[in-house]
Order: C-alpha cells, then sequence, then structure tokens
C-alpha cells in the first residue's frame, strides 16, 4: 500500500487540513519528517518523526525510508530527484507533481538560480505561498490518490 512521506520542516500551513482530510479518507500510513514537532492533525494514520538538526537529515531518512511507488510531499527538488531515483513520486507544495521526465530540467534551473545568487546577482525568489497554490495542491494530490490508490487497490 501506498505510503506518503512529507518533508516538514517547510510545510505550509494551508496544506495541513487538505492533506489530512486525504489520509483519514484513504487511510494511508503518513510519516511527517522533521527536526522539529510538526503537527497536521492526530490520527493512527499518522507517525511523526523528528530527526537531527542538520540541513538534509529530513531528507536522508525520507529517502531512507520511502519505497518504490510511494509519495513524498516536499518543496526541496534535490529532494525530489532523490526520491524519483527510488521509483517513488514526488509533489511539491504549490502542486507540481515531479517525475523522471521533469526532474532534471527543475534541477538544472534550480543550480543555475542558485549560481546567480552565488555571484552577488539579487533575485526575487519564489513568490508567496497563496490559497491558489493550496488549491493546485489539493487538485494535484486528489489527481494522484485517484489514480495511484484505486490501481494498488485492484491489484489486491
Amino acid at each position: 500500500m501506498l505510503s506518503i512521506y512529507v518533508d516538514g520542516d517547510a510545510f505550509p500551513n494551508l496544506l495541513k487540513p487538505i492533506l489530512f482530510r486525504s489520509i483519514e479518507r484513504l487511510g494511508l500510513k503518513t510519516f511527517v519528517v522533521a527536526n522539529k514537532k510538526i503537527d497536521i492533525g492526530k490520527s493512527e494514520n499518522i507517525s511523526y518523526l523528528i530527526v537531527d538538526a542538520g540541513a538534509d537529515e529530513a531528507d536522508h531518512k525520507i529517502v531512507e525510508m520511502v519505497e518504490v511507488g510511494d509519495l513524498v510531499i516536499t518543496a526541496d527538488i534535490p529532494l525530489a530527484d532523490r526520491v524519483i531515483s527510488k521509483n517513488a513520486h514526488a509533489i511539491d507544495h504549490r502542486g507540481e507533481l515531479y517525475s523522471i521526465d521533469n526532474i532534471k530540467q527543475y534541477l538544472a534551473m534550480r543550480d543555475l538560480m542558485e549560481k546567480i545568487r552565488d555571484s552577488g546577482e539579487m533575485t526575487r525568489g519564489p513568490k508567496p505561498f497563496s490559497s491558489k497554490d493550496a488549491h493546485e495542491f489539493a487538485n494535484q494530490l486528489n489527481s494522484f490518490l485517484a489514480r495511484h490508490v484505486k490501481s494498488q487497490s485492484n491489484l489486491q
């Protein structure tokens, strides 16, 4: 059965009730991984894992645990790349579904922007998270779960 992993350190509050409803409706085992306490709701389906402080500790734990076909929710493009290389799936907070077909392009753009910033150039950064972004996330999550949870239940 599909499990969900949430990169919890930067998970937007607007998405918590959206994700919680999906977890409860479908009874999906979910792991919220962060280096501090993050609460998206109380449920027997949700496990909260607190990792050591450090830039990539939550990412390492998610990659260690994720299995083929699982879903990771993260805005961290390098983490999404690592997850996809394990034949799992990744969705970002704005509803972008990362895939084998597009992740290298996102990674290249991220690396380019990082080089531009490192050279001293001022960049705008991402736009503020909005209710439109939350809506896009909800649509993508529901679409993904409809395809993947249904196909898994047909196999059992």
